[in-house]
């Protein structure tokens, strides 16, 4: 949106925002990147879980939940005993690993720019 652009590419809906609030909460950006980077875009709940140091069992269902409503995930129930879930991005959720790539990759680059941002409150870094 360039300044002085028409009024209605602000609007509450526009493209910008929608995208923003996909990522309103870290981990569903972290739970895309970790099934694509280091999981080759499908895992079950345990190996999400031990891939994403921090987020608790129950944040995790609850993002995956979410994720899948909004149809960037797929969740397979394999026939196994005992019974085995396997999260898989969709088609959806593979357009969406390209921008979350560039931003986790421009972050590594820019560590530098990140830190001299300081802690905001309740962080855990220092």
């Amino acid at each position: 949106m360039q300044p002085g652009s028409d009024e209605t590419e602000w609007r509450e809906d526009c493209a910008p925002r929608r995208v923003l609030s996909l990522f309103a909460t870290k981990w569903t950006s972290m739970v895309l990147h970790t099934l694509h980077a280091r999981h080759g875009g499908a895992a079950r709940t345990g190996v999400l879980l031990r891939s994403l140091p921090g987020i608790s069992k129950k944040m995790l269902t609850q993002t995956l939940r979410e994720m899948e409503a909004i149809g960037l995930i797929a969740r397979e129930v394999q026939a196994v005993i005992p019974p085995a879930v396997e999260y898989r991005l969709t088609v959806l959720g593979q357009r969406f690993v390209e921008p979350v790539t560039l931003l986790y990759d421009w972050g590594r680059r820019n560590a530098d720019a990140l830190d001299a941002l300081g802690s905001r409150p309740g962080a855990r870094r220092d």
